[in-house]
């Protein structure tokens, strides 16, 4: 039989104390503290401001690094796409069954079940296309103290930033209803420049991926 195993072993730069092994020689999960220090500061990319809301003061700008663009702001749910028990007409008044980014087969993402953040339509404040930032492209969500991995699934309002999906709220621990719930502050978006998950809407898929590209950030920082 073989003997005990040997102690785990470390692939790749080491961020610190966000990626000590587990006793399985897996690495623990990303904290959302190490994660949060490394968008701390801010080199604007966009030329203007988002409102988090209509009415609200233009005073959001979207930041950028070699590898990520990202933004603070409240996070409002969208509802959007595939109509089912929690996201539909009757439950959201904003409700539409399309998104501006579909599944693989063609079909409307669906809110209930995938986190996705949705980013403003391109104007004049910024153009997410030009940050090599797409339909599907891998963003990390950070609140409190946790940290989760979506896609970029829609397109909001030109001059509005701080939305995601029922699920992506509800994974943040989030009050999900689309009618009055979400986060009023303290939700950091991070887009990873040039990554995609494919097919969109696997989950599982962004998961492992988020994970990947949030430590290479942090290491190569």
């Amino acid at each position: 039989s073989a003997g005990p195993p040997g102690p785990p072993s470390r692939v790749g730069p080491d961020p610190g104390a966000a990626a000590r092994p587990k006793g399985d020689g897996r690495e623990a999960p990303v904290r959302a503290a190490d994660l949060l220090a490394e968008v701390r500061d801010c080199t604007p990319v966009s030329r203007g401001r988002y409102r988090k809301d209509s009415g609200a003061p233009a005073d959001i700008p979207v930041c950028g690094k070699r590898d990520a663009v990202y933004w603070k702001a409240d996070l409002d749910v969208d509802c959007d796409g595939v109509p089912g028990d929690r996201c539909n007409s009757g439950s959201d008044p904003h409700f539409s069954p399309a998104t501006a980014f579909t599944r693989s087969d063609g079909r409307p993402l669906d809110a209930e079940r995938l986190p996705y953040v949705v980013v403003p339509e391109p104007s004049d404040i910024w153009d997410h296309r030009a940050d090599d930032v797409r339909g599907g492209s891998l963003a990390a969500l950070v609140h409190g103290d946790r940290v989760r991995y979506a896609v970029v699934g829609d397109v909001g309002p030109r001059d509005l930033i701080g939305e995601a999906s029922y699920a992506a709220a509800e994974a943040l621990g989030v009050p999900a209803d689309p009618h009055g719930g979400g986060a009023a502050s303290d939700v950091t978006y991070i887009v990873f420049k040039g990554s995609e998950v494919e097919p969109i809407e696997d989950r599982e898929a962004a998961e492992k991926e988020g994970e990947r590209l949030v430590r290479k950030f942090m290491a190569d920082d």
